[in-house]
């Protein structure tokens, strides 16, 4: 009977902490988009979708006039701050690399570094600090 009692506390307290940690995890899930990219020539977009502790991106990005190269493509993020993702990443035309993604009051700051290039075109869309608004 004593075992009985002092696993169903240990479950209760288990329950209780992991209860806690989902919830202390901001939710990142959301559509983010910046419609005047590169100078209002592109369109960059991403998307964040979050199921616990698993957080997944996707983007694509396209010239106004569709000329050139318009990569989509998509990787697997971690929180590593209050406020801050960072993500691997491959495209639609082999590029990968880095990145990350800081949380402001009406969207994203996306930031990607590429690693390996696969066609040069799509590099453009791949910068520094780049802001998109929420959209959903």
């Amino acid at each position: 009977m004593m075992r009985t009692g002092v696993a169903l506390l240990i479950s209760i307290f288990l329950s209780a902490t992991v209860a806690n940690t989902s919830l202390s995890e901001p939710n990142w899930a959301g559509e983010y988009a910046n419609k005047k990219f590169l100078n209002s020539e592109a369109v960059l977009q991403f998307s964040i979708e979050q199921s616990a502790n698993v957080i997944k991106i996707a983007f694509d990005a396209a010239y106004n006039d569709a000329h050139g190269a318009a990569p989509d493509g998509e990787g697997q993020a971690t929180i590593t701050g209050e406020n801050t993702l960072e993500f691997k990443w491959e495209d639609s035309f082999k590029n990968s690399g880095t990145g990350t993604i800081m949380r402001t009051g009406g969207g994203i700051i996306v930031s990607m570094k590429t690693m390996r290039i696969g066609d040069s075109r799509c590099l453009a869309f791949y910068g520094r600090k780049m802001q998109l608004k929420r959209v959903k």
